[in-house]
């Protein structure tokens, strides 16, 4: 009895056993043989699964009998299958090499640093909006890229104009005027063209856009104190291109582009043309228009010639012709209005650019780029006109020179700026004429695998305000393939200038030019830390996050003051604006969905006289949410919602917080899509819960704008392909 017993026994053990196999592997990046901390392997068919440690191993436990399918995966790896026979006669490790690859692996070139490195291989931190993002955001806003960026974490667009729609960027909290807009590396859309440059800059000719934030001076010159974007235009790829979009709006707006590049043997060209209309839009019934009346026409073609494989050459230029009018509705729409408010602004603006590359064997180039810009605007409110010509032109050699471990670079730049005012009133003209030479340097150290530097040095001689010396260093920490870290910062500087977002919401009127010789300079001084972490949640969800800390200290800020009767003057007191706070963006994907959050806590305050308040207009905190439900070149349907807290205003009242909602639908076939977006679809209206102006209509002072004013408006179209 007890025999049979203990037989029984050993077969319950012997039968417990089978089906029990264990696999211990490794998992590496098949590049550099580093471990993969958060791969995962699974076993085909079943919910038997592992994730790997810091040093990449794992043990897949309890793993059934016969022939299994083990499938290794990491986030931006090609995954591995890999058939075994179990139980296996050897109970050896396994070493697993996965390939950088796929969708999340495609590379994107930084253009912003001038050293054209991949994103992943830069110790400064680039934001890149591009591909299907950059299409998406597109259909959203076809007329105007301030939906572009307004929807980014971090970057907030301010409306400066209740009644026109000009606005401004403001980066991590501050100011317009410390963030420098680029075209291509060329800082077309400075001082008086600055005003309206996110109204009159269509996204559709775009290949991707980089944010860089913070301190970015060192680059550039002047102006990148809060950060900079560079706007990075299409070229001709190895396949023609020709494509066109029709979009139109419930408030009676139109948009209409086409782009087109191809090459003729050594010779390319792209060619981007748009219209842009809208007429009158009131959606809160107050008498004045939320929606200007514009009419936009803009052209820009640009050529390429390769005289080699080593030599290029590119021309271009860019012509923009606007009439834009706001004010009180029924006076835009023909009727007889006695006194009515209005704001006309005409543009012209031109840009002629050329560059020129020369590469030798080694890998070395020699760049030389150009532009003059030739940009005329009159305003007319009332009775009261302002107009002025301003004329700009930047002109750059640089040389990079080294191997992959160690690149350097070096360059001169010219940047010449000068407006000139057509005299129509009594009040002192604010013509200027700012020359600015500069000398730049930068190292890009790969001191290993684990480890790369990224340092700079510029030197500014301003004409009117003397010498800069501004250094900069970035450092990035590859702790292991799923988690890395970057830390930097640096100085800049901002040239006085009465053209800032506070001279335009008053049209200029009666501001008063800089006093050079009682003016000094804006200084800064700023610098950021950020992690980033990607791994597999539950061995089927991709998850990456980053998180921004930042930190900007501006020495005396120039500031637009009422210090006579009627008169504005710029003026400098002691003191410094400070602005600190966080980044978190979190991305989830799984099969078709994706999901990203993004948060931005900025604490933004002004000290003066020992006394500090909190800046108006900076929302201190904000949450972008947006669900993407994607069939690949089929269908794309996105629901979104954004976040705004309470802001302080600048006559000492507290604005709402509130939520904007949209949802954006593609239908994509291999010729042609139709697209339909519903921004704002909840109607939030600043109109709705605030006022934007006291006094009449016939003479309206207006409140700071710090909500949208257009409300719910339906857009939709179809782009064709050929």
């Amino acid at each position: 009895m007890i025999k049979s017993i203990l037989k029984f026994a050993v077969f319950l053990i012997a039968v417990n056993a089978m089906g029990q196999n264990s696999l211990d592997a490794i998992i590496k990046n098949a590049e550099n043989n580093n471990p993969l901390l958060g791969a995962n392997a699974l076993v085909e068919g079943t919910r038997i699964g592992a994730t790997a440690d810091i040093d990449g191993k794992l043990t897949l436990e309890e793993i059934p009998d016969g022939q299994q399918t083990i499938i290794f995966s990491f986030v931006g790896f090609a995954s591995e299958e890999l058939s075994l026979n179990f139980p296996r006669t050897e109970t050896d490790t396994l070493e697993i090499f996965l390939k950088p690859g796929g969708e999340h692996m495609d590379e994107v070139v930084i253009r912003s640093t001038r050293s054209r490195r991949s994103i992943a291989d830069l110790p400064t931190r680039v934001e890149v909006i591009s591909g299907e993002e950059l299409a998406e955001k597109g259909n959203m806003k076809p007329g105007d890229i301030r939906m572009l960026l307004n929807e980014t974490t971090g970057i907030q667009t301010q409306q400066t104009s209740a009644t026109s729609y000009n606005s401004s960027i403001r980066i991590q909290g501050l100011d317009g005027k410390y963030t420098q807009l680029l075209k291509d590396g060329y800082p077309l859309y400075s001082g008086f063209s600055g005003g309206l440059s996110l109204l009159q800059i269509v996204p559709l000719d775009l290949q991707q856009v980089e944010v860089i934030k913070g301190s970015s001076s060192t680059l550039y010159g002047g102006g990148a104190i809060a950060g900079l974007v560079n706007l990075i235009s299409k070229t001709p790829g190895e396949e023609r291109e020709l494509n066109f979009m029709l979009n139109a709006t419930s408030a009676l707006g139109l948009d209409l582009s086409g782009f087109y590049s191809d090459t003729y043997g050594k010779l390319g060209t792209t060619v981007f043309a748009s219209y842009n209309i809208g007429t009158p839009y009131d959606p809160a019934d107050i008498g004045l228009t939320a929606i200007p009346e514009f009419n936009r026409y803009t052209v820009n073609p640009r050529i390429f010639y390769e005289f080699n494989e080593n030599t290029k050459l590119d021309i271009g230029v860019n012509t923009t012709v606007e009439e834009r009018t706001g004010g009180n509705i029924d006076y835009l729409e023909g009727e007889d209005v006695n006194d009515p408010y209005f704001e006309r602004n005409n543009t012209a603006r031109t840009t002629l650019q050329s560059g020129f590359e020369y590469a030798w064997q080694t890998g070395n180039r020699f760049n030389l780029k150009n532009s003059f810009s030739f940009f005329d605007r009159e305003i007319e409110t009332g009775n009261y006109a302002f107009a002025g010509k301003q004329f700009a032109s930047y002109n750059e050699a640089s040389v990079v020179l080294g191997s992959g471990n160690m690149e350097w670079i070096g360059g001169l730049n010219l940047w010449v700026d000068r407006f000139e005012q057509d005299l129509i009133s009594e009040t002192p003209v604010v013509d200027y004429e700012h020359l600015t030479y500069g000398v730049f340097f930068q190292n890009n150290w790969s001191v290993s695998e684990l480890f790369q530097l990224e340092t700079g040095l510029r030197t500014d001689y301003q004409n009117e305000y003397g010498w800069f010396v501004l250094p900069r260093i970035s450092a990035m920490f590859t702790i292991n393939d799923a988690l890395t870290t970057r830390i930097g910062g640096g100085m800049g500087y901002k040239t006085p200038s009465v053209f800032t977002e506070d001279a335009e919401r008053i049209q200029f009127r009666n501001v008063l030019p800089i006093d050079v010789a009682n003016t000094e300079a804006e200084n800064s001084i700023g610098g950021n830390f950020d992690i980033n972490y990607r791994t597999e949640l539950f061995e089927i969800i991709d998850f990456t996050s980053n998180t921004l800390f930042f930190y900007t200290k501006i020495d005396k800020p120039i500031i637009l003051q009422n210090t006579q009767a009627g008169l504005f003057e710029y003026v400098q007191p002691n003191g410094y604006i400070e602005s600190k706070g966080i980044e978190a963006n979190l991305k989830f994907g799984y099969k078709d969905f994706k999901l990203f959050t993004g948060y931005t806590f900025a604490y933004v305050t002004r000290t003066q006289n020992g006394n500090s308040f909190e800046m108006p207009l900076v929302s201190k905190h904000r949450l972008n949410n947006v669900l993407m439900y994607e069939l690949e070149e089929k269908l794309k349907i996105g629901l979104e919602g954004y976040y705004f807290s309470p802001q302080k205003l600048s006559d000492g009242a507290t604005g709402q917080s509130y939520w904007i909602f949209g949802l954006m639908m593609e239908k994509l076939w291999e010729d042609f899509s139709i697209f339909l977006n519903f921004e704002n679809f909840t109607d939030t209206r600043q109109t709705r819960f605030d006022s934007i102006y006291t006094g009449s209509v016939s003479d309206p002072q207006f409140r700071d704008i710090y909500a949208p004013v257009d409300g719910f408006v339906v857009n939709g179209g179809v782009k064709l392909f050929f």
